[in-house]
């Protein structure tokens, strides 16, 4: 049975702030500021409990070996000796974004019927540059079956950012859909992390139909008000796309593509007018996971949406008239937030067959409480970034991390 699984990202226990990710403008914003990596990961864990409250099927993506000393021995240098700037980017908790692990194409989809992973290579930021080693690793651990297909990154130069810049949309979960690669063009006053050259090849490598495959630039102007990836100003799920009204250079080629190859398609667009973009990207309303329950589709939208008036009064005039969302979840994820990433951006999606997952990269209750268990009694209550030299919590933040992976009996990414 083909079923949507979101795999979110455990909040590591580096998680701080050092501001690192330039064009993210909560992190920057929040650059220097303290910390709560327990409180961090106990957030991620109650929104994994309320997927499954939903119905929904749940996987986890693990923390990786912080600081990355491997990285930092290619670059000719020891933790102890680094300066501030690599110390922090090998401390770096990013990870925890697992919309940003792989791009996904499930098996309905390609020549080959068989699922394809492409882990992203995430190159234009250095903290995040050297995490795909340990997400192949693991997608590789999770995703052994031969119904899976788990490919290298893109090479340099050409920056992918995986799902954070990918959207499918299908009649059903296991019918043929259509895939939507979002791409952003340089030159402004922020990178362009995704590249079209990337997210061609990745189609090639998933063996898409090209047909059914829309490579769609994204608006400069939403890049430039912090727009740092596509899920910042649009999700997808099922037939249903919801999206900003100036969340791409062209909107209009946009809606007539998705008509034409999937007539039931369904698409909210919220207008400037009653959303502005500055207001859009502050709360995360398109960095909700947009899910289908036994209500229809469902948006998880992070606590801040209701503290924004506009957007707090959008998802209400949306739930009374007759829309196809149907029913709007607020969850708490604060800590992530500061930090630039919403619901979305702690969750990697993946259509297949759950029996044919490594089954310790899915939880139920029992299994969350585990988890639970080890975070409240070994992450770190508050890091400052002053203290990422500190030797202590070096040891602490590597101790936290081996009781986690023996208590999910993963000793192999040890």
């Amino acid at each position: 049975m083909v079923i949507e699984i979101n795999f979110d990202g455990i909040v590591g226990p580096s998680h701080n702030y050092a501001g690192l990710s330039f064009g993210n403008l909560a992190a920057t914003a929040h650059a220097g500021q303290v910390s709560h990596p327990r409180a961090a990961a106990v957030q991620g864990l109650a929104k994994m409990r309320a997927n499954l409250a939903l119905g929904l099927t749940q996987g986890v993506l693990l923390p990786h070996r912080r600081p990355d000393h491997d990285w930092l021995a290619a670059l000719s240098v020891h933790y102890e000796e680094a300066p501030p700037l690599l110390q922090a980017q090998a401390m770096s908790a990013s990870p925890m974004w697992a919309a940003n692990a792989a791009t996904v194409s499930p098996a309905p989809d390609t020549a080959d019927g068989r699922c394809h992973l492409s882990v992203a290579n995430l190159m234009t930021m250095a903290h995040r540059s050297h995490e795909w080693p340990e997400t192949l690793a693991q997608l590789r651990l999770a995703f052994a079956d031969p119904g899976f297909a788990v490919h290298d990154p893109v090479p340099a130069p050409f920056g992918d950012e995986g799902a954070a810049n990918h959207m499918r949309l299908a009649a059903a979960h296991d019918a043929p859909g259509v895939e939507i690669f979002v791409y952003a063009l340089g030159g402004g006053r922020f990178p362009a992390r995704q590249h079209r050259e990337a997210s061609a090849a990745i189609a090639r490598a998933h063996r898409l139909d090209p047909a059914r495959v829309l490579f769609v630039e994204q608006s400069e102007e939403a890049v430039a008000a912090g727009a740092f990836h596509n899920d910042v100003v649009a999700v997808a799920n099922a037939n249903v796309l919801f999206a900003h009204e100036r969340a791409f250079a062209d909107r209009e080629r946009v809606h007539a593509d998705l008509r034409r190859l999937l007539p039931e398609v369904e698409i909210v667009e919220v207008a400037e007018r009653d959303v502005s973009l500055a207001d859009a990207i502050a709360s995360y309303l398109f960095n909700a996971q947009l899910v289908t329950t036994n209500d229809g589709p469902t948006l998880i939208v992070p606590s801040e949406c209701r503290r924004n008036a506009a957007v707090s009064r959008w998802l209400d005039g949306h739930m009374a008239g007759n829309g196809p969302i149907r029913r709007v979840e607020t969850v708490d994820v604060t800590q992530s937030m500061a930090n630039g990433g919403g619901p979305a951006c702690l969750r990697l999606r993946v259509v297949a067959d759950p029996a044919t997952i490594d089954p310790r990269f899915l939880v139920d209750a029992a299994r969350l409480d585990a988890i639970e268990s080890v975070v409240r009694a070994e992450w770190p209550e508050a890091i400052d970034p002053a203290m990422l030299g500190d030797a202590a919590l070096l040891r602490s933040i590597a101790s936290a991390r081996r009781r986690l992976l023996e208590v999910m009996g993963l000793a192999e990414l040890i």
